[in-house]
């Protein structure tokens, strides 16, 4: 059996690893991953793109960026979390604020120093997301709209950070972004409405506090079927192999999403909906091997 000591350390690396959203973090590094190798780079050897120095350093760089951004987002909402999700934050506050800024800290001076191992240009890169991330969780997040738009642009910079390595400027990518884009922000204006009762409290200035619940389920729908339109595209005019699938399930989630929606009046609701956009997002980066099957078994065969 542990000791109490033991167990005492173990719990501080299980609110750590809360705090930095350890398996959000992780599934963004697979994503970059597989986006390299299934498409950016697809006639690339496996080899050659998994075991490349750059590649693992950007992506290096990516997860250290964005965990030490949970960290400051934590720091700065750590009294709104308090009311929203009080057994999360119970867990995370077995860390100390001190311990967190130095992690958060050490964190970004290790993302600057792997992105100095690609080239000057990625750590000009790195260094302005760290900057970037700061600002939206200092100033920003407590603006209407802005606020959720520069949240989800920081949240596929990772991606870009790749798609700039690769070169590659095929259209079928800038509609592959658009698509996470859109759905990225139609989940963070969706956790506004999980999230309001800790947001009024902490005078939160955000789009269903100042304008209200319904105008706010309005412009996620609106967002919503702004998705549709990436997703035709990418069924109807792009060569994605089996991936079609996927887009044609994320339709059919779609329009039960905008039901669920219409009738959606408690956190409990907007939690089920906030899931189901996390689903989608989670089973995005698993349908990218879909792309190619042939290309998927001929490179782990």
């Amino acid at each position: 059996m542990l000791s109490r000591k033991n167990k005492l350390v173990l719990l501080k690396l299980l609110s750590l690893f809360s705090v930095v959203r350890g398996y959000n973090v992780l599934m963004i590094a697979l994503a970059q991953y597989l986006a390299s190798i299934y498409i950016l780079s697809p006639s690339l050897p496996l080899r050659q793109v998994a075991l490349d120095l750059n590649l693992f350093a950007i992506i290096l760089a990516s997860t250290l960026v964005i965990a030490s951004g949970y960290i400051i987002n934590n720091f700065y909402d750590s009294e709104k979390d308090l009311i929203n999700k009080p057994r999360k934050t119970m867990l995370d506050r077995l860390v100390s604020q001190r311990f967190k800024l130095t992690t958060y800290f050490v964190l970004n001076f290790l993302a600057v120093f792997a992105a100095s191992y690609v080239s000057f240009k990625a750590v000009l890169f790195f260094s302005a997301y760290i900057f970037g991330i700061w600002f939206y969780s200092h100033k920003l997040k407590k603006i209407p709209f802005i606020g959720n738009f520069i949240s989800a642009t920081l949240a596929i910079a990772p991606f870009f950070a790749v798609f700039v390595y690769y070169k590659n400027f095929e259209q079928v990518i800038f509609v592959h972004a658009m698509f996470l884009f859109l759905l990225i922000l139609a989940r963070e204006m969706i956790k506004d409405l999980e999230n309001m009762k800790g947001d009024l409290a902490q005078s939160y200035t955000t789009i269903p506090v100042l304008y209200g619940v319904n105008m706010s389920k309005t412009m996620i729908a609106g967002l919503i079927l702004l998705t549709l339109i990436p997703s035709l595209l990418l069924i109807t005019k792009f060569h994605i192999g089996f991936m079609n699938y996927y887009f044609i399930g994320c339709i059919i989630l779609f329009i039960l999403f905008l039901i669920l929606l219409s009738k959606a009046n408690s956190k409990k609701h907007f939690v089920w909906l906030h899931n189901i956009l996390k689903l989608i997002i989670i089973a995005g980066v698993f349908s990218i091997l879909l792309i190619d099957i042939d290309l998927v078994l001929n490179r782990i065969l």
